[in-house]
């Protein structure tokens, strides 16, 4: 592993950048994103990248989200809703709960998708191919009572 990834794993694994990269992070993906028509994220330079466009659970509204993602060798995709370690489960999670019919923007092609919550072994396979990419996310389920969410987004 490059000195440099391993630096950015031990900073992102901080309560610091819990509390910061929340606010600053998705705001610029977004901005980034837009600005080169889906082609770029910036996040995406750390670990693979997804814009993710959900429907509100109480709002009915569409709700983009850049998120890391596990690509699968079957096309799919696993997200994590880890929330950068912080208590509560970030709202992407209970809007796909309701509404699991979504569209994810990968690699300048919007890609309409179904998320499945994870559970049983099947959670517990990802959560471990997780950790062995981004080691950070054990950290984050340390310091939280909940179960951090994974969930499969296959392609419609």
């Amino acid at each position: 592993m490059p000195p440099g990834e391993r630096l950015l794993q031990r900073l992102s694994a901080t309560r610091a950048f819990a509390r910061i990269a929340p606010h600053v992070v998705p705001g610029l993906d977004r901005a980034v994103h837009r600005l080169t028509r889906g082609k770029v994220l910036l996040s995406a330079r750390m670990l693979p990248g997804v814009i993710l466009t959900a429907t509100g659970a109480r709002s009915g509204q569409p709700r983009r989200t850049p998120l890391a993602c596990l690509p699968q060798e079957d096309g799919s995709w696993i997200v994590v809703g880890s929330n950068f370690g912080r208590p509560g489960h970030p709202a992407w999670t209970g809007n796909l709960l309701k509404n699991p019919e979504a569209e994810v923007s990968w690699r300048g092609r919007d890609i309409p998708v179904r998320a499945r919550l994870l559970t049983g072994g099947e959670r517990a396979r990802a959560w471990r191919t997780a950790l062995a990419f981004w080691p950070p996310y054990a950290a984050y389920q340390a310091r939280v009572a909940r179960e951090i969410r994974l969930f499969r987004l296959e392609r419609r």
